[in-house]
């Protein structure tokens, strides 16, 4: 397997849940945890953790694992900043980074086997973007080739990487993953998911 980093997008305010949902506690672990978790079990060289207004809390709750925690002081602007920051810290870290694998820490379903499962339709199918297929659309976790970095930190402040796998189509394999419909934005879905 090539050289892949993770890119956790943790930066959200968690305005419509009222305490930082980064630190919610799903199956005995904090969602953002399980993400970093996920991403080292995988095989993933580098882990950065991309937070905005939250920051000390994350640093201290991933203190004893394999990520880097990036701070994102544009992280109000948007998605596109914390992917840009995400990704040119681990070119910084490591310039020969082959492809890089955004993940959203509010997905709870995500573990090393559907990250494992992006990685192996990048190298069976060629294509540069692998997307997960859910509630009828495309979206992440996905992983992007080299190719796509300077588009990806190209992305407009607001954007997040559907647009990119959108204007691609041509390059984008996919892998089923209908547990990515499931996101906790609201305490609602956090009581539908724990009750």
């Amino acid at each position: 397997m090539r050289n892949v980093g993770a890119i956790i997008l943790a930066a959200g305010g968690s305005s419509r849940f009222g305490r930082p949902k980064q630190l919610l506690a799903f199956r005995g672990e904090s969602l953002v945890r399980r993400a970093v978790r996920s991403a080292a079990e995988a095989g993933c060289t580098r882990i950065a953790v991309v937070v905005g207004g939250q920051r000390d809390l994350i640093e201290t709750e991933l203190r004893e694992t394999p990520a880097f925690v990036i701070h994102n002081p544009k992280w109000e602007r948007g998605l596109g900043t914390s992917i840009r920051s995400g990704l040119q810290h681990l070119l910084g870290a490591h310039p020969k980074v082959d492809a890089v694998v955004l993940l959203a820490c509010d997905q709870p379903f995500v573990e090393a086997r559907t990250i494992s499962a992006l990685m192996m339709m990048r190298e069976d199918s060629g294509k540069s973007i692998v997307a997960s297929r859910y509630a009828n659309t495309l979206g992440v976790p996905a992983i992007f080739d080299r190719p796509c970095f300077e588009a990806l930190i190209a992305l407009p402040d607001d954007s997040g990487a559907k647009a990119l796998i959108e204007s691609r189509g041509a390059d984008v394999a996919e892998i089923p993953f209908e547990q990515g419909a499931i996101d906790i934005d609201t305490p609602a879905d956090f009581e539908r998911l724990t009750s």
